[in-house]
C-alpha cells in the first residue's frame, strides 16, 4: 500500500506499521522538512507522484507502507471497558477516515468493520483519517450482529444510532444512557439506509441525536462525533 500525503506518511512512520514503511518519494519542497529529509526520500516530481499513489492530493510526498494491519475482534473486546465503534455497511472512504480520526482523537480503542460490502483501509482512507488508521486499531470481521452478540457476552453494551423505530423499538436521546462502568459499542448504520435489521435487533438500545432542521439526519461521522464525545464526557465526568 503507498500511503500519501503529509499527515499520513508521518503518522505511518511513528506508528503501528513503522517498520514496514519502506521508499518514501517527495519533491523537492516536501523534502526541506527535517523528519522526510533525515528518511532519505528519492526525489520525484509532483506527476509522478501522482502516478505512484494515483491522487493529486499527495502533498509532494508518499510512501510504500505494506499491508495494513488489521485486528482481531476478540482483542478489542478483551481491554477494559473498551469504547469501539462498529460501522454497519459504511462504504464511503471517506466516512470511514473521517469516523476512524475521531474515534482515535476520543481515545477510543478501536472500530470495526464488515469484511463485506464496506469500505476497508485503503490509502484515501489513510488520507481522510489524517494518519489515525496507523494508531487506531481497526478490526474486521465475517458478520456484524455475531460480534455484537460476542460483546454482550463480554460484558459490553451495544449502542445503535437510528433516527426512527425500528422494529418496534423507538431510540431514547443519546445523552440518555449510563455510559460508564462497563464496555460501549456504538453502532453507526451505512450512509443511506442506516442499520440493518438484523444488526440494530443485536443492539441493546437504540439512541438517536436530535435533529431540528429539514434534513432528516446527519453524515455518519458528524453523528459519530457527536455522540463519542457525549460518550467521553459522560466517562470523564465519573472519574472526576
Amino acid at each position: 500500500m503507498i500511503v500519501y500525503g503529509r499527515n499520513p506518511v508521518r503518522e505511518a512512520l511513528r506508528g503501528r506499521r513503522a517498520a514496514a514503511v519502506g521508499q518514501i518519494w517527495a519533491t523537492a519542497q516536501a523534502a526541506r522538512e527535517p523528519w522526510v529529509a533525515e528518511r532519505g526520500p528519492a526525489p520525484a516530481s509532483a506527476e509522478e507522484i501522482e502516478a505512484l499513489c494515483g491522487s493529486p492530493s499527495h502533498q509532494g510526498l508518499c510512501a510504500e507502507a505494506g499491508p495494513y494491519p488489521y485486528a482481531e475482534g476478540a482483542e478489542l473486546l478483551a481491554s477494559r471497558e473498551p469504547l469501539i465503534v462498529a460501522l454497519d455497511q459504511v462504504q464511503d472512504p471517506q466516512n470511514l477516515g473521517s469516523v476512524c480520526r475521531t474515534a482515535e482523537c476520543a481515545g477510543a480503542d478501536g472500530v470495526v468493520i464488515p469484511e463485506r460490502r464496506a469500505a476497508e483501509v485503503t490509502p484515501a482512507v489513510c488520507k481522510a483519517s489524517a494518519g489515525a488508521v496507523e494508531h487506531l486499531a481497526v478490526a474486521r470481521v465475517r458478520n456484524l450482529a455475531d460480534f455484537l452478540l460476542e460483546a454482550r457476552d463480554a460484558g459490553c453494551w451495544s449502542y445503535g444510532a437510528s433516527a426512527s423505530e425500528q422494529q418496534g423499538r423507538a431510540p431514547v436521546a443519546y445523552d440518555s444512557p449510563d455510559y460508564r462502568g462497563s464496555g460501549v459499542i456504538l453502532v453507526l448504520g451505512s450512509e443511506g439506509s442506516g442499520l440493518r435489521p438484523r444488526v440494530a435487533a443485536s443492539c441493546d438500545e437504540l439512541i438517536a441525536l436530535p435533529v431540528r432542521g429539514r434534513i432528516g439526519s446527519l453524515n455518519v461521522s458528524a453523528a459519530a462525533s457527536a455522540i463519542l464525545y457525549e460518550i467521553l464526557q459522560t466517562r470523564l465526568d465519573s472519574s472526576s
